[in-house]
């Protein structure tokens, strides 16, 4: 069997498949979809596999579910490449890519300790800001602007 005929990872019959994370990202997609906290659907993930274009990447196959559009809006802010998938009978009926949307609410925690979201119960809001060094958010209640790296999920 030639090389480019070796599987990594099984394929799945019915369910989504989460293709070309980053490595460092895998965790918090698992995080921001809820995959830790949930003991139902039979999940396969894989980190630090060879990839052609990104060189490794990360990679969440679940079984018997399929990604609501808020998920996939939540997947782009932490991996802007990803391509979610939605397979059926083994068959990819769909690939989409992910696209950050313009405005992030209630998953991301706003930086600032004096922010209202931080001390009151409010849900964070924030505007999508894109720029040179990426992804940045500003807080729509405090302006605060939190960039990539900063960026922690509630």
């Amino acid at each position: 069997m030639g090389q480019d005929k070796i599987m990594e990872v099984r394929a799945i019959e019915n369910g989504t498949v989460i293709d070309h994370i980053p490595s460092d990202a895998l965790f918090k997609i698992i995080r921001i979809m809820g995959l830790d906290r949930d003991n139902e659907c039979r999940m396969t993930f894989g980190m630090n596999l060879e990839s052609k274009r990104m060189g490794t990447k990360a990679i969440i196959k679940i079984n018997d579910r399929y990604c609501r559009p808020e998920e996939i809006n939540r997947i782009a802010l932490v991996a802007p490449e990803a391509i979610v998938n939605t397979i059926r009978d083994y068959q990819v009926i769909e690939k989409r890519s992910v696209t950050v949307p313009e405005r992030i609410e209630g998953f991301v925690r706003c930086i600032n300790p004096k922010c209202i979201t931080n001390n009151e119960p409010v849900e964070t809001a924030f505007d999508v800001i894109r720029g040179e060094k990426g992804i940045a958010l500003r807080c729509r209640y405090c302006e605060k602007i939190t960039f990539g790296e900063q960026m922690e999920l509630k």
